[in-house]
């Protein structure tokens, strides 16, 4: 009981946390100070300390040399770096997958996902279910992960524990903006492209189209900051970028 009840103070902290850090209720570059901290998480110091240092291995706070943590910043040319190193590690993974060939069963599992993208996109852009394309665009990204070894996905999920870098996180919340709804039939049909490389064992092609899919979020990173600064504060972590 006693362990458990840790691991629960332990994970409530590291989500209080980084919810705190990724919707920008503490700006970037601020001081973290563990006292105020843990009296608004309502938690004890000790889980605090270790939900920071994991913090810092994904790269949202960082140490002081004054001792403690702060809220980490970011440059546009960070977050482009990190959605070029997925879209690098992805088409690695799918390269390799390709070239060695893949189950039958998780090649199903990949076109049953395939199949219910379509279904999420029947009808009209404006009727759409893109919240539901969503969820199943991160399901998809993790089966393609799924395909590679672990020192390979084990490099995606530390890229992608930056929110900024995930493959839905200019997605989410932005239902509303057509913008973002007009660019999934593009991201699908490159879902069906990559799925089809795979299965006719041509890695090099996969691995293309894994890297020319990711620069997606390039774009819509583009519209963000470009064009509509106003979402900012609905893609997580992103008000942290400061130039």
């Amino acid at each position: 009981m006693e362990k458990t009840d840790r691991a629960m103070q332990s994970q409530r902290a590291l989500m209080g946390v980084r919810d705190l850090v990724i919707s920008g209720e503490i700006r970037a570059g601020a001081r973290l100070s563990e006292v105020a901290l843990a009296e608004k998480l309502g938690i004890s110091r000790t889980p605090l300390r270790a939900a920071l240092a994991r913090l810092e291995q994904e790269g949202l706070v960082e140490a002081i040399p004054s001792g403690g943590y702060a809220v980490r910043s970011f440059t546009r040319e960070d977050v482009i770096d990190a959605i070029e190193l997925r879209g690098v590690l992805e088409g690695m993974a799918l390269r390799l997958a390709a070239e060695r060939g893949v189950a039958p069963a998780r090649m199903g599992e990949l076109h049953r996902l395939l199949a219910e993208l379509d279904q999420a996109q029947q009808g009209e852009v404006e009727q759409m279910d893109f919240d539901r394309y969503v969820d199943l665009n991160a399901t998809f990204h993790e089966k393609l992960w799924g395909l590679a070894s672990q020192t390979i996905r084990r490099e995606i999920e530390r890229v992608t524990s930056l929110p900024f870098a995930s493959p839905s996180a200019f997605l989410h919340k932005q239902a509303d903006v057509m913008a973002f709804r007009r660019s999934l039939y593009g991201a699908q049909a490159q879902h069906k492209a990559m799925v089809n490389a795979i299965e006719l064992r041509e890695g090099a092609r996969a691995e293309a189209l894994a890297r020319e899919h990711a620069r997606l979020a390039r774009q819509n990173l583009e519209f963000v900051l470009d064009e509509d600064r106003s979402l900012i504060r609905r893609v997580p972590a992103l008000s942290l970028v400061v130039g």
